[in-house]
């Protein structure tokens, strides 16, 4: 699989039956735009997503890929955790396994477990993380300017590209890294690798 840009994941493979959580999640991001009093065309200059994949997405047409996300996450001053967690009905103290949040990347083979209870308000949280075999994606900024990320390695093998710099993970192995421009997370072995994404909002 070839790697994945910001530009060219922004849209998945045609319409599709909605799912749930990509109502709410639509839903809230036209809420965010609404609150600020922005236009489509306005966010789409300020987030670098085009208009019509910005309106597909808050109308539930397309789920919005990882790096979309991101972008969206940058422009509303929220990690992707905060911004799935503002479309649960209530925060929990505890989240049994079978109830954690999982949110696909349909586009780049990516899957996205919320293991920490989610909580507009936390600083810290767990993320778990699949990258298929040869998936590929680039992120082009920060959701926040300095996030601190703990990124473990729990099977499989990890290319993980910070500032230019590429370091390969292999299980066991763990990165420590404040965000402050792009990064590249590839998949770099023959299996897919799944990893514990630790992150900490300055």
């Amino acid at each position: 699989m070839k790697r994945t840009t910001a530009v060219e994941a922004e849209v998945g493979d045609g319409y599709r039956s909605p799912d749930d959580v990509d109502v709410r999640l639509g839903s809230r991001l036209a809420e965010l735009r609404a609150e600020r009093g922005w236009s489509l065309g306005e966010l789409a200059e300020r987030s670098g997503v085009s208009r019509s994949t910005l309106s597909r997405a808050e109308r539930a047409e397309i789920s919005p890929t990882a790096a979309v996300l991101n972008r969206l996450c940058a422009v509303y001053g929220r990690t992707m955790s905060q911004l799935l967690s503002e479309v649960e009905s209530e925060p929990a103290l505890l989240v049994r396994a079978a109830d954690q949040q999982v949110w696909q990347d349909r586009a780049s083979g990516f899957v996205r477990r919320s293991v920490s209870p989610p909580h507009a308000g936390l600083r810290g949280e767990l993320v778990e993380g699949r990258l298929a075999a040869g998936a590929d994606i680039a992120y082009d900024r920060p959701p926040v300017p300095g996030l601190e990320q703990h990124i473990w390695v729990l099977e499989g093998a990890l290319a993980m590209t910070v500032q230019d710099v590429e370091h390969r993970l292999e299980a066991g192995d763990c990165l420590r890294l404040r965000v402050w421009g792009p990064t590249r997370f590839r998949c770099a072995g023959g299996e897919d690798v799944r990893y514990l994404l630790a992150v900490v909002r300055p």
